[in-house]
């Protein structure tokens, strides 16, 4: 009689599908995540006994109507010169380059009339330009 005990199977678990799971979700994760790009910094404002007080800009408008004629502020102009028009600017402005030019032309206007009145607001030095338009229905 030989009693002699049986090999035991040795149980051995692979590991390595879960490694790739693991490593398949971790790459998945930093893919997918958003990072804040804004740092945020708290400050404690000093404080002032005066409120702000608003600044009223009244917007220069320039209308040209369909025949090509400026009108600036409502006031027309004695002849439609782009020298006349850079007058008229420059007397309106002054030397506050802050203000805002608004440009309502017709639609029938002529295009030359629109550039030269965005030219002359160029060399008035004014760079806060609008060009007014409607909204379609």
């Amino acid at each position: 009689m030989n009693f002699t005990r049986a090999e035991e199977d040795r149980l051995d678990v692979n590991i390595t599908p879960l490694i790739d799971v693991v490593f398949l979700l971790l790459i998945f994760f930093m893919v997918t995540t958003t990072f804040n790009q804004q740092a945020e910094l708290r400050v404690d404002l000093p404080e002032a006994s005066s409120e702000e007080q608003a600044l009223e800009i009244v917007p220069i408008e320039i209308t040209i109507d369909p025949s090509g004629n400026y009108f600036v502020n409502g006031q027309g102009l004695t002849n439609n010169e782009a020298n006349t028009l850079y007058q008229s600017l420059q007397k309106i402005v002054g030397e506050d380059k802050e203000k805002s030019v608004i440009i309502r032309a017709d639609a029938s206007t002529p295009h030359q009339a629109v550039v030269t009145a965005m030219d002359m607001v160029s060399k008035v030095g004014v760079s806060k330009l609008s060009i007014a338009t409607s909204k379609t229905q």
